[in-house]
């Protein structure tokens, strides 16, 4: 049968589509597949070392071994899934004892095993890589200093950030946040700025960290982000660095970076603006509910206008590739009496503000997993045990479940499936891809639990359920 459509119109229109096509895929290439950390620990300039990630880990152990000497303790700090069901006859011992014995399959009916497993990962961690992201702070955590003081810090920290490059012990990610391009703090930004990186590559003969980001804060419109692109520019052609290699975040800590004086969401154009250097964009808690004029006992991570703010920042970048960060809880996980001779009820004290703190910082995080956010910032290395508690039982709590819905339905090929009460269909196939995506990158389960799917790591890596079924199908 003959088409009633010209070869030639066909083209014409399938070549324009075509490139509004191809111009789509650009500006939404999807999420990225290479690792993003779990969180960023921001510090005071003055305060950086080069051995500071390994500084800030002990200290983060010696607390958790100190509030939660064991996983029974432990899980009722958190309220883990299982923990009121353990038998208060048994010791630690006992039930330790008990579980190394039991089979997989038996394991996965004990009581006491996300605790086990929440805290034996959580120790592995602090030991291993407490930190896996961290910011060298110039802004808030540094504060307005004279100029002279501020030269001295960037000098220092980019010598430490030096030695610590050639002694191997930065942490994966590393960077600084400069002060905002206002008109008030551009010049001085710029300036810590230049002598940061000059010194650095100096030091280095012309290498940058792996993974080296410039945080801007405060965005309120492109030009800031373009200014500072420019200046990456300029430092790249005269330290003769590799075109590109200095790249940025931005924080989204203003009501203008949500809405701006148009009424629309300018965080496409702050992006666009950067000319592919921008890698993420990090939530300020405090600055933006301020700026809310939300009174400071309310200015909390889950308060409705962080989540209007998180929602519209996630349907605005969504699928451009760029990770997304929440903030921070300011509760400190510290306890009010210090000293080597304390009483017991002192210590008694101690261990109830740490957990109360603890527990609020852990629901905080366990929110901003809820809402897509699998990243956020911590300040005290007091906090690394929540935050790797918050990360590792949520992901943890619904493997197996996952693992058998996954594996089912890629086994039936795309074809509808009922697993227990929980219909799936192929949008649900992406978001339990999406599942095992961030618990293998954010270390709560291993390659080989990965495996247990019936999928290949490079399918997992992939990241397209949807290209995973055309394949087996093929």
């Amino acid at each position: 049968m003959s088409s009633s459509i010209p070869a030639a119109k066909k083209k014409q229109l399938f070549d324009k589509l075509k490139k509004a096509n191809s111009d789509f895929q650009k500006i939404y290439p999807g999420d990225r597949s290479d690792r993003q950390p779990v969180h960023t620990v921001y510090g005071g300039a003055n305060l950086f070392k080069h051995d500071s990630a390994q500084v800030l880990g002990n200290r983060a152990l010696e607390s958790f071994k100190t509030y939660a000497p064991d996983f029974i303790s432990f899980g009722k700090i958190f309220g883990l899934e299982g923990i009121n069901e353990i038998s208060a006859k048994k010791s630690i011992a006992v039930i330790s004892k008990e579980y190394e014995k039991l089979s997989s399959e038996q394991k996965k009916k004990h009581s006491a095993r996300l605790s086990i497993e929440v805290y034996n990962k959580v120790i592995k961690k602090l030991q291993s890589e407490p930190i896996e992201d961290f910011r060298i702070d110039f802004e808030d955590g540094y504060g307005i200093r004279s100029n002279e003081e501020e030269d001295q810090t960037a000098f220092q920290a980019a010598e430490e950030v030096a030695k610590g490059m050639k002694k191997k012990s930065l942490p994966p990610f590393i960077g600084i946040r400069i002060k905002p391009f206002t008109e008030e703090m551009k010049e001085r930004g710029i300036r810590t700025l230049d002598i940061f990186v000059t010194t650095l590559v100096k030091h280095t003969g012309g290498k940058l960290p792996e993974n080296f980001v410039v945080m801007l804060p405060k965005v309120t419109i492109p030009e800031q982000v373009s200014t500072l692109v420019g200046f990456f520019e300029i430092l790249e052609s005269q330290l003769k660095l590799k075109k590109g290699s200095l790249k940025m975040e931005m924080m989204v800590e203003t009501t203008q970076s949500i809405m701006d004086s148009n009424g629309e969401n300018p965080l496409l154009r702050f992006i666009k603006a950067s000319k592919g250097r921008c890698i993420a964009t990090h939530f300020g808690t405090y600055d933006y509910t301020a700026s809310c004029s939300i009174t400071a006992r309310y200015q909390e991570m889950n308060h409705p206008v962080c989540d209007f703010a998180h929602h519209m920042t996630k349907v605005a970048l969504a699928h451009t590739g760029i990770w997304l960060s929440d903030g921070a809880t300011n509760t400190m996980p510290i306890g009010p009496h210090r000293g080597a001779k304390l009483s017991s009820k002192q210590l008694k004290e101690n261990a109830v503000t740490v957990h109360r703190a603890w527990k609020k910082g852990y629901e905080h995080i366990r929110h901003s997993l809820w809402n897509g956010y699998y990243q956020g910032w911590d300040l005290n290395p007091a906090q690394l045990p929540m935050r790797y508690t918050a990360v590792f039982a949520f992901f943890l709590e619904s493997y197996d479940d996952a693992v058998e819905r996954l594996k089912t339905f890629v086994e039936k090929a795309a074809r509808a499936t009922l697993i227990g009460d929980v219909f799936d269909d192929a949008a649900t196939g992406q978001g339990l891809l999406n599942y095992f995506l961030r618990a293998l990158n954010s270390g709560a389960i291993t390659e080989q639990e990965v495996l247990a799917t019936g999928l290949t790591l490079d399918e997992i890596r992939g990241r397209s359920f949807k290209k995973i079924l055309e394949n087996r199908k093929k």
